[in-house]
């Protein structure tokens, strides 16, 4: 089964399994083509993530793909330029592009497909072009002022194609198959990675070859908590899954399941135990090389206890502060093969077409991850060369008595954690089905801290206004809206083997099997 945000995607990495396939092929297919048709969100411009499930070995494994400041961008050079913040646009927030690393580790440690042949689909997508839906015109709609500012961009993305239009991307297309000729080296070494440079370069940037040249993804250790009977697994910082898990810590200490799912009080303790997670993220998510991550300090169920304690029954904390526990646009995917295996995979350009670069003749959007980092000195997650920011995609999987439950995400930039917190509530503690849990309505809190919260109008009138009686500074918005990120479930039934998937109404795709 796979379940992505677009019918095409889940289709192409369907077919790599009914053809013999496993879920690592499955899942670097699907993430190709989607970089063809959701062109905004994702692509080998951009960074990758994953956790993978082996069924032989019970073993979850977590895969970085996320790429690294240029090594000439430091603090001090952010300062001499006076900056005081990072811009989101342009070639300073472009950091290397992690992503095809991490398809190609995936591949040669689970896969059993060339990344030629998982490159074939999203190579015949780009040349014939793929049919633009009304949500992904409406999003390229909204990124034409951006785009605007490069030439390049302009060429491969204006005007923007309305819904039901056919949209080509030849030079990507080309690009994809010298890859697939010449492997991920001919992305990080040689003539593509010169042209990478030089186009960040020449738009006043520090990306080099050399910083291409030196780039790798990296295998890791996944974090975890137990939350009621199971494990839930994310990936470890410099990724924010961290504040899944101590939002659970927090919230498990709540008989949640046995409240009126409308209940305000349900809601504002999930609000306020989300708040303070989101501080701590911001706090100290980094990366780990570079920066000391008190991870286990963190996931410790006293330090949840201990947050837990800050929550007020029935008013709202003014400001979420992060503890001291020593004492925008995103596609993920999910695919269990039949033998068992599962890939939880999230792949990203951040904002919307990224930095807004087009690299000429290529067809590669970079990424804006750098706009990540914080230029506030001493801070963990502070600039520095070579260095991994602060990264907001998370795959995630759950473990029931050892077995895989559940391969999961939800995209959609500070959304994801929240996200994870509030389906993975939806699923165990009121036992919604993967669609059903995705269907139901969100909140979405201010990352720095604030009362601010977004909430769907799915969620009741009553509800809402109790809420702003205990001082939440509640903005409503219509139900579905992207805003409140796009997940995609799989859930597997540890005694049939039979797959159950769901995926979000607020996006595109679908939940496929066979």
């Amino acid at each position: 089964m796979v379940a992505t945000s677009q019918p095409s995607a889940a289709m192409a990495g369907l077919r790599v399994m009914m053809e013999g396939g496993n879920a690592a092929d499955a899942a670097v297919t699907a993430a190709a083509v989607l970089n063809v048709v959701e062109p905004m969100s994702t692509g080998i411009g951009g960074d990758c993530f994953a956790l993978v499930f082996e069924s032989t070995t019970g073993q979850v494994t977590a895969l970085n793909g996320s790429g690294r400041a240029p090594a000439a961008f430091s603090l001090e050079e952010a300062q001499r330029r006076r900056l005081e913040a990072i811009p989101v646009d342009g070639p300073l927030p472009v950091t290397v592009p992690g992503a095809l690393s991490g398809w190609a580790a995936l591949l040669d440690r689970f896969g059993s497909m060339a990344l030629a042949d998982c490159l074939a689909p999203a190579i015949d997508a780009a040349e014939a072009g793929f049919p633009v839906s009304q949500l992904i015109s409406a999003a390229w709609q909204r990124a034409v002022e951006k785009l605007s500012q490069d030439p390049e961009a302009t060429r491969v993305y204006l005007p923007p194609p309305g819904p039901g239009k056919l949209h080509r991307q030849p030079d990507l297309a080309r690009t994809l198959r010298t890859i697939g000729e010449g492997g991920a080296e001919a992305f990080y070494r040689g003539p593509l990675a010169e042209q990478i440079a030089a186009h960040v370069q020449a738009k006043g940037g520090y990306l080099t070859a050399e910083d291409l040249a030196s780039h790798t993804a990296t295998w890791e250790s996944a974090i975890g908590t137990t939350y009621r009977d199971v494990e839930v697994l994310e990936h470890p910082p410099n990724g924010q899954g961290l504040a899944a898990l101590v939002a659970l810590n927090i919230l498990e200490g709540y008989d949640v399941g046995s409240m009126d799912y409308f209940d305000p009080s349900r809601w504002h303790m999930m609000i306020e135990a989300m708040r303070l997670a989101m501080a701590d993220a911001a706090r100290y998510v980094a990366d780990p090389v570079v920066a000391d991550v008190p991870v286990e300090a963190l996931l410790s169920k006293e330090y949840g206890a201990r947050r837990r304690r800050l929550i007020q029954a029935d008013r709202v904390l003014e400001l979420a502060l992060p503890g001291q526990p020593e004492h925008q646009d995103t596609v993920y995917l999910t695919v269990v093969d039949a033998q068992g295996n599962a890939v939880s995979f999230i792949n990203s350009l951040y904002y919307a077409f990224g930095s807004g670069l087009v690299v000429p003749g290529t067809g590669i959007c970079l990424q804006n991850r750098g706009a990540c980092f914080t230029l506030e000195p001493g801070h963990p997650n502070a600039l520095g060369g070579g260095k991994r920011p602060y990264h907001t995609i998370i795959p995630a999987m759950v473990l029931r008595e050892g077995r895989l439950w559940l391969s999961f995400g939800v995209m959609g930039g500070f959304m994801q954690p929240q996200g994870h917190l509030q389906v993975l509530v939806n699923l165990v503690d009121y036992g919604l089905n993967p669609q059903a849990a995705l269907d139901a309505p969100r909140f979405r809190v201010d990352e720095r801290g604030g009362p601010a919260v977004a909430i769907e109008e799915g969620v009741a009138l009553e509800t809402r206004q109790a809420l702003e009686v205990m001082g939440h500074d509640l903005r409503s918005e219509p139900t579905f809206s992207p805003g409140f990120g796009g997940g995609q479930v799989i859930a597997v039934d540890p005694e049939t083997g039979v797959l159950a998937g769901g995926s979000d109404p607020r996006k595109d795709g679908c939940a496929v099997g066979f």
